[in-house]
């Protein structure tokens, strides 16, 4: 045998990284116990100094124990590689040093569950499911001798030439032996029960392994998660039988964790159990059941699905198994199942600590849990109608998939290696402290000994590299195992054994939340179908864009307007390129078609629009002077009125187009977008303006923009509201008014468009629905002094000069200063605005309509913000320049400049006003169609939701929010306004 080495490069080239301590350690060994042949054996730890000082440490303490291992290369090699790869087992050994002798013979391989169990329950020497020995010492024993199987399979694990291939075997004994020690828990537990024997021994329970646990995947350490069943038998009721199996399980959980001589093994998690803490400890078949039927949520059947019998009552338990299967493989028809399933993981991976993100071997981007659920959901879906797949562990339902045609072999091959080499990492870093962890380390040393544990790489670099590739391919794993089969079902791809179905694809379809899964198979089909460029590209990125509908809200409609769009566009170079090499593009494109109707219904009209998603910079809003020129241009290409005004239409659709993608992507917010969609209209009316006034002459004409145009507060369905003042040059008073009517005619008829409606309303006009269309200035100057009501001056604080002659423009806004900013206002009218208000509030909400949900006539929604600034503005906007907006928000802040509200009330009026606004705008974008009641039904509420940046699931919180929001403006309102 080889020599202690003399010189610290052959200590090197052992491993070890603490040459000096090593070579003075070594040299010890040598003199006080004879062993200078030992040091080559190092070579085979993960941590060689690690191993030195524990074994020096053993060697100080327990000599008569630790030499008779050190006398035979195999067990001394055993011993040290046990003492290199964890100082938790290191500290057993020197805390049992009896229990070295587990070392002396070689393992041959892992006992069985059967073997298991004989020898725990040995240990706690029970008869008959009771153990012999008293408490503590049974507690201590069941847990020596766990450790004592642990060291052992510890030894066997690491000895293996092929670590990949032993993941599968040692995460089954792990499991096995955790449930052998519950099964010796209940014998302790039965051991000391204060209840009669015969009733104990009546007393059935059976402890449900669920999790890695329930799927003999199990780490070195992990939660065993469990649940509890019992019943009673013979003559023992069932309420006695829950009473006195309750105090079982919690014996035996005390006998596996609790503070003791020798230190806890793990914990035992129950947290599964219906109704989770809050729910009974223990429960019959019968309730868990019930529960099943009536309450459980779409995760906890996934939780399920790898549910068997880990300990105690094996009838019992086999029966509990075989009453909930049913409801396990039925649950992925449960009403937005996969959703519920994501909303989950979703959560577990929002909860991990931004430090750990990029550590995490189990909840992190790239980790097990990705394969996990993927696996887990496939298994759910195809399980409803194959019985093959129903598989409670990981890797033999990834085999189940693939040998049925579900995924491919090669993915299925490939992703078993990539879980494996996962779960070795776990392992590894797990038995380090014998503590449950699932970090990657961060020093190098710490890498460098993991590679070494591990055998798969040569230094902590190549470790690292080997990890963060895993994590990348994992990453794909859902878009290559759940979608991209799909594209067998539809077109002629048998590659690699993938051999769906239609039906089967229709299910993984309809899971992932599609509501006509055939229709959409028709979809793919005709997007994939043929020889041609376009089909080749689509092909290809289909799977990954089919991911990304199904995220969205209507993922039929994303995918119909894709396919669609696809057909407008046909073999277009640009549009090609951009789904190709942009995935950003492509995303950004399917995100929207998935989110709202309405930019589908623009893009039939605009495909080229479709270009903007490359670059988020086309998205911006563009400046009102530009809008202007192109309008203009436009116009002088036309000498056909009919024909420019259909440029000019098509051009407010383009650029409302490009508004409504910016706000579905989160680009522009509602304050910029009211600016924007307001420009967009003044350009449709400049231009339609120039072509009405074609052959007209003798008058000058104005628009003024009224309402949420004049204060630029647009949002997408709104009505422009406006009024028409002109002013005579040398036609005659009849002849003005006549051109003046004319002009307004064409204007209504030339911006009708039924593919984007715009309503010009002129009901704010001097008399409202009766007066004239349109008047003179001298006849809204007459009006206004002899006449006007004070809902008139008061419609007037948001009039606007919008379009036309500038000269007129401004000499009306001067006319309507006068009007709106009264140097005085009688408290006979401000009595009047309050009684119209409440008027406004009992009368014109549509019949049955609920006030709390009305958006702009409801309690607290925008028309309460907005009176109550108003009245604020016509009573001391006459002293008060900085009243003088036409913009609510801007009026706002200077009420509360001003001192007549506090910031926190204007912080509640501002909040609730931006709210009302934003789910306006979302209403119209989901349903394409104006409407004003917030809807309560659920798919709706959840389509808006999501529009609005809220995650999957929460159409409840949406509403939930805007009552709470408008509850408190409301509470403001009323003391300012009335009080």
């Amino acid at each position: 045998m080889p020599r202690h080495p003399s010189t610290l490069t052959e200590l090197a080239k052992l491993g070890f990284a603490e040459l000096t301590a090593a070579n003075t350690l070594l040299g010890e060994l040598a003199t006080e116990h004879g062993l200078d042949e030992i040091a080559a054996h190092f070579a085979a730890a993960a941590d060689p100094d690690l191993a030195l000082r524990s074994l020096a440490q053993l060697l100080r303490t327990t000599p008569v124990e630790a030499m008779p291992l050190l006398a035979a290369d195999e067990s001394a090699e055993r011993l040290i590689r046990v003492l290199g790869a964890s100082t938790g087992l290191g500290e057993f050994l020197q805390r049992r040093p009896a229990e070295l002798h587990s070392l002396i013979g070689p393992l041959p391989r892992p006992p069985s569950a059967e073997e298991y169990v004989v020898d725990l329950l040995a240990s706690v020497e029970a008869v008959d499911g009771v153990a012999g020995l008293a408490e503590p010492a049974a507690s201590t024993a069941l847990r020596i001798r766990y450790r004592r199987h642990l060291v052992q399979l510890t030894a066997w694990d690491l000895s293996r030439p092929d670590p990949l291939a032993a993941v599968d075997t040692v995460a089954a004994a792990l499991a096995d032996l955790a449930g052998a020690a519950l099964e010796a828990a209940i014998a302790v537990a039965r051991s000391v029960s204060t209840y009669p024997p015969d009733e104990v021994a009546a007393s059935r329970l059976a402890i449900i392994g669920m999790g890695k646990a329930g799927a003999r995947e199990l780490n070195y350490i992990s939660d065993v998660d469990v649940i509890f069943v019992a019943e009673g038998s013979g003559v023992l009721d069932t309420g006695r039988a829950v009473e006195i199996a309750t105090k079982l399980a919690m014996a035996a959980t005390r006998a596996v964790h609790d503070y003791g001589n020798e230190p806890e093994l793990w914990e035992v998690d129950a947290n599964l159990r219906p109704e989770g803490k809050d729910g009974a400890l223990v429960r019959t078949l019968e309730s868990h059941v019930a529960y099943y039927d009536r309450w459980a949520k779409s995760w906890e059947f996934q939780a399920l699905l790898k549910a068997r019998c880990l300990a105690g009552d094996a009838d019992l338990g086999r029966r509990y198994v075989d009453a909930v299967a049913p409801k396990v493989w039925s649950s992925a028809a449960r009403e937005n199942f996969v959703e519920s399933v994501q909303r989950m993981r979703e959560r577990v991976t929002a909860n991990i600590p931004s430090a750990e993100l990029d550590r995490q071997l189990k909840l992190g981007p790239g980790g097990l849990r990705d394969i996990e659920f993927t696996i887990q959901l496939l298994q759910l879906v195809h399980g409803q109608t194959d019985p093959e797949v129903r598989q409670p562990g990981t890797l033999p339902a990834l085999v189940s998939l693939a040998e049925q045609g579900y995924i491919g072999r090669a993915e299925s091959a490939e992703f078993a290696r990539d879980y494996r080499f996962l779960r070795l990492l776990e392992h590894r870093v797990q038995l380090t402290k014998l503590r449950r962890t699932h970090l990657m380390p961060t020093d190098r040393e710490g890498l460098r000994v993991l590679a070494r544990g591990t055998g798969l790489a040569s230094s902590a670099d190549d470790l690292s590299a080997q990890w963060n590739r895993t994590k990348l391919t994992v990453r794909s794993l859902h878009e290559r195992l759940f979608y991209r089969p799909l594209l067998s079902a539809v077109a002629a791809l048998k590659d690699d054994g993938i051999s769906l179905t239609s039906d089967q694809a229709a299910a993984r379809l309809s899971a992932i939340g599609f509501q006509d899964p055939k229709g959409a198979l028709s979809h793919i089909r005709a997007l994939t179908s043929g020889v041609s460029r376009r089909a080749a590209i689509q092909r290809h990125l289909l799977p990954v864009m089919l991911q990304w509908f199904a995220a969205g809200a209507d993922p039929d409609y994303g995918l119909l307007a894709f396919r669609r769009l696809s057909e407008d566009l046909g073999e277009s170079y640009w549009f090609l390129r951009m789904l190709r090499d942009s995935s950003g593009a492509a995303n950004r494109l399917t995100n929207a078609l998935s989110a709202a109707r309405y930019i589908g219904v623009l893009l039939e009209r605009i495909p080229e629009g479709a270009a903007w998603f490359e670059n988020e910079e086309e998205l911006s809003p563009r400046p009102l002077d530009a809008l202007l020129d192109e309008a203009a241009a436009t116009i002088s290409r036309h000498d056909d009125p009919a024909t420019a005004a259909l440029a000019l239409r098509t051009a407010r659709r383009r650029e409302v187009l490009r508004l409504a993608i910016a706000a579905i992507l989160g680009l522009i917010d509602v304050e910029h977008l009211g600016r924007a969609l307001a420009d967009v209209t003044t350009t449709l009316l400049t231009g339609m303006l120039n072509l009405a006034r074609r052959g007209i002459d003798g008058i000058e004409f104005g628009i003024i923009a009224m309402g949420r145009y004049g204060g630029r507060e647009l949002g997408f369905g709104s009505d422009a509201d406006v009024i028409y003042v002109y002013r005579t040059t040398t036609a005659s008073g009849a002849e003005a008014q006549s051109r003046a009517e004319t002009i307004v005619s064409r204007l209504t008829a030339s911006t009708e468009d039924l593919r984007l409606p715009l309503d010009l309303d002129i009901n704010l006009r001097p008399e409202g629905k009766n007066g004239p269309v349109v008047r003179s200035l001298d006849s809204y100057r007459a009006y206004y002094q002899r006449w006007s009501l004070t809902w008139e001056a008061q419609a007037l604080l948001r009039a606007t000069a919008a379009v036309g002659d500038e000269a007129l423009l401004r000499d009306f806004e001067a006319l309507a200063d006068e009007v709106r900013y009264p140097k005085d206002i009688p408290e006979q009218d401000v009595r009047e605005v309050k009684r119209i208000k409440a008027r406004v509030e009992s009368e014109r909400l549509p019949q049955a309509a609920d006030p709390a949900r009305h958006l702009k006539l409801g309690r607290g929604s925008l028309s309460d913000v907005e009176w109550l600034v108003q009245l604020i503005q016509l009573q001391h906007g006459a002293r008060l320049p900085s009243l003088r907006t036409t913009s609510t928000l801007a009026a706002l802040a200077a009420v509360c400049e001003e001192g007549f509200i506090t910031e926190a009330e204007a912080a509640k009026l501002r909040a609730a006003w931006i709210f009302a606004s934003r789910v306006r705008s979302a209403m119209t974008l989901w349903m394409v169609r104006t409407t004003d009641v917030l809807p309560i039904d659920r798919p709706q509420l959840e389509g808006i939701a999501r529009l609005m940046e809220y995650p999957p699931g929460s159409a409840n919180q949406l509403e939930d929010d805007y009552l709470r929001v408008t509850r408190l403006a409301r509470q403001v309102f009323e003391k300012r306004f009335y009080g």
